[in-house]
């Protein structure tokens, strides 16, 4: 397997710390909002990896930090007129709603940050002593002009930021591009008490913390969306090797941008859709789909028409499993040697920085040939099965027997009226009045009724 490390620039061969075992960290959200759609690709990625390193055999490890004590927190609280604690609780529950529509597994460990201050303070610290870090009025910093390496996530160095930059004013610091591990406690912000004062910490110290202390001092994957390369990862790089006196992390990955015309979206541009909102609209499968169908460390752009499709794509796949009955198959056939290739070509591509995009299309093979009438039914039942089989690799299918029996979403009075509308639509149609006929047609499909006209008549279905 090799996967793209940011730190390198490359493909790297995918060695864990420790054999048959993976620890990973992702950098999970700040609860002061519903998530948006763009930090979904992140979890919806992470999600996939994790997956996929549990069907190679691995035994996966998986931390996702809740950062629960932020300025944006503060200001949100401050906005609703309710305390932090209560801001944190009614976004940590909604986040964890939106995450089980989204069919996104929950992590092994989800720590808080406010959990872990009496190992942030300590940390801190061991990077004081160190002559690492020191305190100023209350603030305390990490003496990033001492760390040598500062900069080899990013490729961005200290003497090419100084150049034309707009940086920080701040008398208190050493350095401008210190950065702060210790905030010195506000009126009326949320405190606790430390060897310099009363504060909290920084958010750069609280991700470097929870992750060691769970996985160790080296662990294997570390992961985030390419906006937190610099300075996040960097600072985290910066106080974990110095504490430790060695890598912190062996690889670092990055998912791309989802922009919206071209334009990254952000809550603070103003340019986002929230998660929850889109589900709405659109199936958890349809924004897996979406975005799975572009590499994780492409740009994708948000496009309703392309989910619009993907949803479609996964309609697609059901009709294939309801096409050949699959759920009353008396016996799951064993694969031949034409499954077992197809099989291999997933893992090829997969192992290859986990080409979604690629295994999509080789899921979509097997469907097709699920549908080959010049096979034998063993044989199309096989590929059907692969496909279920790769599918629920991605993250697809879950409660299939649920989906693939539940009752149709219509009465019999209903289907009697969409009948009606149909034979209404066949008298236009030979009256050659296209307009009432186009317009029936139109009307239906905003019910999310799909019409196919065929030789022996137009058939229906309701898209889920």
């Amino acid at each position: 397997m090799r996967i793209y490390n940011t730190m390198t620039r490359k493909k790297e061969e995918f060695i864990p710390v420790e054999a048959g075992k993976v620890k990973m960290y992702d950098c999970g959200p700040t609860v002061y909002n519903y998530f948006h759609i763009g930090n979904a690709r992140n979890l919806l990625v992470f999600d996939v990896i994790r997956r996929y390193f549990q069907f190679k055999g691995f035994e996966v490890t998986y931390v996702q930090n809740i950062t629960d004590i932020d300025d944006k927190i503060i200001a949100q609280a401050i906005a609703e007129g309710i305390s932090t604690g209560d801001v944190t609780a009614k976004y940590i529950t909604a986040f964890m709603e939106d995450l089980d529509k989204l069919d996104i597994l929950k992590p092994d460990f989800q720590p808080k940050a406010t959990q872990y201050i009496g190992k942030m303070i300590a940390f801190i610290r061991s990077l004081e002593e160190k002559g690492m870090a020191y305190e100023s009025e209350g603030d305390v910093y990490f003496a990033v002009e001492k760390f040598k390496d500062y900069g080899k996530l990013s490729g961005r160095k200290l003497q090419d930021l100084r150049v034309g930059a707009r940086i920080e004013e701040n008398a208190q610091k050493r350095s401008p591009f210190d950065f702060t591990l210790w905030k010195k406690a506000k009126p009326g912000e949320p405190k606790w008490k430390s060897p310099w004062g009363e504060g909290r910490p920084g958010w750069h110290t609280e991700c470097v913390v929870m992750s060691r202390d769970l996985l160790g001092d080296t662990f294997d994957i570390h992961g985030g969306g390419n906006d937190l390369v610099f300075p996040h990862h960097e600072n985290e790089i910066a106080q974990g090797e110095t504490e430790a006196g060695h890598p912190y992390v062996n690889y670092w990955l990055h998912n791309g941008f989802l922009n919206i015309e071209g334009e990254k979206m952000s809550k603070s541009a103003g340019n986002f859709f929230l998660a929850r909102d889109i589900l709405q609209k659109y199936s958890a499968e349809a924004i897996r789909y979406f975005f799975l169908s572009k590499h994780y460390r492409s740009p994708i752009d948000f496009n309703e028409e392309i989910v619009k499709q993907s949803q479609a794509a996964i309609n697609n796949l059901y009709n294939t499993l309801k096409d050949i009955d699959y759920l009353n198959l008396e016996d799951q056939p064993q694969y031949t040697a034409l499954q077992e290739e197809l099989k291999a070509q997933f893992i090829e591509v997969m192992d290859d920085d986990f080409n979604t995009a690629r295994a999509l299309a080789i899921i979509f093979e097997a469907a097709k040939e699920s549908k080959n009438s010049d096979l034998c039914l063993s044989d199309r039942t096989a590929y059907a099965r692969l496909m279920v089989e790769l599918g629920e690799v991605l993250g697809f299918f879950r409660n299939l027997k649920e989906k693939l029996t539940k009752s149709d979403n219509y009465s019999a009075k209903t289907a009697g009226l969409i009948e009606m509308l149909i034979k209404y639509r066949q008298e236009f149609k030979k009256a050659k009045n296209w307009e009432w006929a186009d317009r029936i047609r139109k009307d239906l499909t905003e019910l999310n009724i799909k019409l196919k006209d065929t030789p022996d008549g137009t058939e229906w279905e309701i898209e889920e």
